[in-house]
C-alpha cells in the first residue's frame, strides 16, 4: 500500500502522518497544522455602549471607526478638497460682467463669510464695517469643517472613554459564593483525525488536590452534562451546566483517546472555548478561547501528542461583581497555563511509539481552579463632566477659528488686492442688476407705447433692435385704438387753440411742429425779459392730430418784422442738459443726489419758459396774419 505525502509506514502495513501533520480525508493527504490562534478573553461587559441599542447602535459604528484617526483623516480630506475647489474657482473662473456661472459661484462663496465678515483688513481711523469676501467665505467654511471634524473626534472619545473601571478586591464569604449562579459551557477539541470512538475514561470528577484529605471523587454527571461530538478538526468534549454550583477550590476532569485498528491515537493540538453567563441573560457573556499547539510550548518544530503523560489545560474561574451594571454577578473564565505531556518531533521516535502498545493513548486533563477566596468588585467613574466637555468644545472652536483668521490676516496684509475684493464684486453685481432692471423697463415701454417710442440711438444693436423677437400682435389687437392714437401723436404734434383763450385769439391757425422749431433757433439776450414775457402770456399747450399741413409763405416773409416786434425770439435756443456727475467709488451721497435733482429742476424751468415764449410768438404771428384778411372783407 502506497502512503500519502508527508506520511510514513509503520508495522509494515499502516501509514501515519509525520509529526505536526494531520490527515485530511477530503484530499487524502497529510497537511501541516498551522491554525494557531492567540488566546482571547471577553469580560462580557462592553463599556463603549453608551446609548440604548434600540436608539443608537454604537457597535455598527465601531466596525468602521476603530480610533480617532479615522475622524481626523476624513476631516483633513474634506478640508483639503474644499480649499482646492476654491483655489480652482479663483484661478479658472473669471468675474466678467457678472453673468457667468463662475461669478455666481464665487459670489455665493463670498456670502458664506459668516465668521470673518467684520474682521477683515481695515486701514487706521476707519469705522468697522461688515464685509463679505470670497477669501473670507472660503476660510469660514474651512474653519467649520475643521471644527465639526474635531468635534466628532471629541464626541467619539467621550463616548468610548468617558468612564474608567475601578476594581477593588474584597474577601468573599459563603453568602456571596451562593449568589454566583451562572450557566457555563466548556468545549475542548482535540485536533486530530480521531473520532469519538477513540474516547475512553470520561465520567469522573476529582475535587481537591489528589492525595490530600479534602480530595473527593464524584461522578461527573452529578455536576455537568457531558457529551462528545465529531467535528472536522477532531472530537469535541462538551461540558455544560445550568445554574452551576461551582466546586470550591480545584477540580480535575480527565479523559483518554486510545488506538483503534488503523486509527492510532495522535493529536497535533487543542482548541478550547469556555463561556459563562448569568442565567436568563443573553446580553452579558464572558468567555475565553484559543488554540494550543507546538507554538504554545515555544517549540519551533512541529510536534505530535501521544503517550501516557497527561496534557494539562489549566483554567481559573474568578467571580466579578459589577455594581455599575445593576449588580451583575458574572464568573470570568481565564486561561492560566498549558502543560504538554508526551509528544514527538522526530519521525523515528513517533514510529517506535506507534509500534509500542503501551504508548497507544492520549491522556488529557482539564484543571479548573475556582478562586473563591476573594471577589472583585467593579464600579465605574466618569472622567468627563459637562463643564470639562464644554471647555474642550470651546477650545476646539477657538482653535478652528483662530488658525484660519491668522491665514486671512496674512493674505490680506501681503496682497493689497484682496482688501477691496468685496467692493469689486458688489459693483459688478450692482451693474448687472441695474442692466436687468433697465431691460425690463425698456420691455415695458415697448409693450405699452410701441418700439418707436424708444430712441434708436440707445437700442442695443447686439440684441437685434428693440422689436426683434417680441410678440406684440395680440397686445396690439386688444388696444388698437389706444395704440393708434398714441402713435400718431408721437409722429405729428401741433399746438392748437385753447377754449379758455380770449375771443380775439381763437382764430389761430394750426401750425406744424417743424415750423415751430424753425423759429426757435435764435438765442435770447435778456433772461429777465424772457421770464416776464412768458408769465404774461397763456401757458396752455394742446396737442392735436395734424395731417398734410401746408406751409404759409407769409410766415417766412415776415421773419424780419417778427424779430423786430419780438426781441425775445433770440433767446429760444435750448441749452444743453446738465452734465452727469458719477462717483467712481459707487457710493451714493445724499448731498450729491439733492444737487443733481436741483440742477434737473432748474433745467426743466428753463425748458418751460422757452416753450411758453414759443407759444406766445406763434399766437402773435397767427393774429397778425389774420388781421389784413378780416379788414379786406369788411
Amino acid at each position: 500500500m502506497q502512503c500519502p505525502s508527508n506520511a510514513f509506514r509503520y508495522n509494515t502495513s499502516f501509514c501515519a502522518c509525520n509529526p505536526g501533520y494531520i490527515f485530511n480525508g477530503s484530499r487524502r493527504s497529510c497537511q501541516l497544522f498551522l491554525g494557531w490562534e492567540p488566546v482571547e478573553m471577553q469580560s462580557g461587559v462592553d463599556y463603549s455602549i453608551g446609548f440604548p441599542m434600540t436608539i443608537f447602535n454604537f457597535d455598527s459604528i465601531k466596525k468602521f471607526t476603530q480610533s480617532q484617526a479615522v475622524f481626523l483623516e476624513a476631516t483633513l480630506l474634506m478640508l483639503l478638497s474644499w480649499l482646492l475647489l476654491c483655489l480652482i474657482l479663483r484661478l479658472v473662473g473669471p468675474l466678467g460682467d457678472g453673468r457667468s456661472p463662475w461669478f455666481m459661484i464665487r459670489w455665493w462663496i463670498s456670502r458664506l463669510d459668516v465668521c470673518f465678515a467684520t474682521r477683515h483688513w481695515l486701514d487706521d481711523q476707519k469705522v468697522v464695517m461688515k464685509r463679505k469676501t470670497e477669501l473670507g467665505g472660503t476660510f469660514s467654511i474651512a474653519s467649520w469643517i475643521l471644527f465639526i471634524g474635531l468635534f466628532a473626534a471629541l464626541l467619539y472619545h467621550v463616548i468610548s472613554k468617558r468612564s474608567v473601571e475601578v476594581h477593588s478586591v474584597r474577601a468573599i464569604n459563603a453568602p456571596d459564593l451562593t449568589s454566583f449562579v451562572n450557566d457555563m459551557e466548556f468545549n475542548i477539541t482535540t485536533i486530530s483525525s480521531m473520532s469519538c470512538s477513540n474516547l475512553r475514561g470520561l465520567g469522573t470528577l476529582v475535587a481537591g488536590n489528589p492525595g490530600s484529605l479534602d480530595s473527593k471523587v464524584a461522578p461527573l454527571s452529578s455536576f455537568v452534562n457531558f457529551s462528545c461530538l465529531n467535528t472536522s478538526t477532531g472530537p469535541t468534549i462538551t461540558l455544560q451546566c445550568n445554574n452551576c454550583q461551582i466546586v470550591r477550590g480545584v477540580a480535575y476532569i480527565s479523559w483518554q483517546f486510545v488506538d483503534l485498528p488503523n486509527d492510532p491515537a495522535t493529536a497535533v493540538g487543542y482548541q478550547f472555548k469556555l463561556t459563562a453567563k448569568r442565567h436568563g441573560d443573553k446580553k452579558h457573556l464572558s468567555s475565553v478561547s484559543g488554540t494550543l499547539n507546538s507554538n504554545s510550548n515555544d517549540q519551533s518544530k512541529p510536534i505530535t501528542f501521544r503517550g501516557p503523560e497527561p496534557n494539562i489545560l489549566k483554567f481559573n474561574l474568578f467571580p466579578r461583581h459589577y455594581r455599575n451594571m445593576h449588580d451583575l454577578r458574572l464568573i470570568q473564565p481565564l486561561f492560566h497555563d498549558f502543560l504538554p505531556g508526551s509528544s514527538f518531533t522526530d519521525i523515528s521516535q513517533l514510529r517506535a511509539s506507534l509500534e509500542n502498545s503501551n504508548d497507544g493513548l492520549i491522556n488529557t486533563t482539564l484543571y479548573v481552579n475556582f478562586l473563591s477566596d476573594y471577589i472583585i468588585e467593579i464600579d465605574s467613574q466618569n472622567t468627563v463632566g459637562p463643564v470639562s466637555f464644554l471647555a474642550d468644545l470651546g477650545g476646539l472652536y477657538c482653535f478652528s477659528i483662530g488658525i484660519f483668521f491668522y491665514f486671512l490676516v496674512q493674505f490680506e496684509c501681503r496682497i493689497k488686492k484682496l482688501r477691496h475684493e468685496d467692493s469689486v464684486m458688489r459693483n459688478i453685481r450692482n451693474r448687472r442688476k441695474a442692466q436687468e432692471r433697465w431691460d425690463k423697463l425698456r420691455k415695458y415701454v415697448m409693450y405699452t407705447w410701441g418700439c418707436s417710442s424708444l430712441d434708436d440711438s440707445h437700442t442695443n444693436v447686439g440684441n437685434g433692435g428693440c422689436c426683434s423677437g417680441i410678440a406684440v400682435e395680440s397686445f396690439q389687437k386688444s388696444k388698437s385704438s389706444h395704440r393708434t392714437r398714441q402713435h400718431k401723436n408721437l409722429e405729428m404734434i401741433s399746438f392748437s387753440r385753447n377754449s379758455n383763450l380770449p375771443s380775439h385769439q381763437q382764430a389761430v391757425p394750426e401750425i406744424s411742429y417743424a415750423q415751430v422749431t424753425k423759429y426757435s433757433t435764435k438765442p435770447t439776450s435778456n433772461q429777465e425779459e424772457r421770464s416776464s414775457y412768458s408769465t404774461s402770456e397763456p401757458e396752455r399747450i394742446g396737442f392735436k392730430d395734424v395731417k398734410n399741413v401746408k406751409h404759409d409763405s407769409t410766415v417766412g416773409s415776415n421773419l424780419g418784422e417778427v424779430n423786430k416786434a419780438f426781441p425775445l425770439l433770440d433767446g429760444l435756443t435750448i441749452p444743453p442738459p446738465p452734465a452727469l456727475e458719477s462717483n467712481a467709488s459707487g457710493d451714493v451721497n445724499i448731498a450729491d443726489l439733492q444737487k443733481s435733482l436741483q440742477n434737473m429742476y432748474d433745467y426743466n424751468v428753463i425748458l418751460r419758459d422757452k416753450l411758453v415764449a414759443a407759444q406766445s410768438i406763434l399766437h402773435a404771428l397767427s393774429e397778425k396774419k389774420s388781421s389784413p384778411s378780416l379788414r379786406s372783407r369788411s
